[in-house]
């Protein structure tokens, strides 16, 4: 199977698009073109699972519409889809900030969908979505260090408490490093996709691993790429896998996404 993680930064762009006439300027304009130049990309990774965090629910900049489902359309796929704020949150009364959310999409059905919020943080929004064989999270955690922390051991909760193999996947925003994450994977007993620890932040020249894919002991890496996309500020993360005892289809798969570059 194959999971593409995606910090599409509400279809805002990069380069002139997102600075011009002024600095982040893109957050200002219609996101219609560059939400296509996304769905062609997601189209020719063919992906099974897609975590895509930064949608726009229907926003002026998108248009009315929600991105998540204007993807889901064109791809054929199912699609999950919260915002990223609670219901009682300030920034539900903000215009722009209360159509902003993430959303998990799907090339087959799923056996239930949960959104949590965590406790803490501007930011609490977790997507958890079962599946046959895995129960994938999606997470968009705080940009303070004390508040992800207090999320981080929320999170160890909600995974403790699924019996079945997990994929936790998202923006940490781990400013401090990977060492930030060290303590809620001992407890979690799980693996890190990315074993040489690939930046993709930001999307122009990558210096920082801010987005993770974690996953359960049983659960195998049969590839994995970050690759040089430039349709958001992140670049997307690649992954392939297969669940013990279930049988993988894509052997050398990460060989046909190098077209893309």
């Amino acid at each position: 199977m194959r999971f593409l993680l995606y910090n599409i930064a509400y279809g805002t762009g990069v380069g002139t698009r997102l600075h011009f006439p002024f600095p982040f300027a893109g957050h200002l304009k219609n996101t219609g073109k560059n939400l296509e130049q996304i769905s062609d990309f997601i189209r020719s990774v063919d992906p099974d699972i897609v975590g895509l965090v930064e949608v726009d629910s229907g926003s002026f900049r998108s248009g009315n519409g929600n991105q998540a489902e204007r993807l889901a359309y064109g791809l054929n796929y199912h699609h999950v889809f919260e915002s990223k704020y609670f219901e009682q949150s300030m920034a539900q009364k903000v215009p722009v900030l209360n159509k902003q959310g993430n959303a998990v999409l799907l090339n087959q059905a799923f056996r239930y969908r949960r959104c949590h919020y965590f406790s803490v943080g501007v930011k609490r929004l977790v997507i958890e979505v079962g599946l046959e064989d895995v129960v994938v999270f999606l997470v968009h955690l705080s940009l303070k260090f004390r508040h992800r922390q207090y999320q981080l051991a929320e999170l160890y909760a909600m995974v403790r408490a699924v019996d079945q193999p997990v994929i936790v996947a998202g923006d940490f925003n781990a400013f401090w490093g990977d060492r930030e994450l060290q303590l809620f994977l001992a407890a979690t007993n799980l693996k890190t996709a990315n074993g040489l620890a690939e930046p993709s932040y930001p999307s122009r020249a990558p210096r920082k691993q801010l987005d993770f894919i974690f996953h359960s002991p049983e659960i195998h890496t049969t590839g994995f790429e970050i690759p040089a996309v430039r349709l958001s500020d992140h670049a997307p993360l690649i992954w392939d896998f297969e669940v013990a005892g279930i049988d993988s289809c894509r052997p050398a798969a990460l060989q046909a996404v190098g077209g893309i570059r």
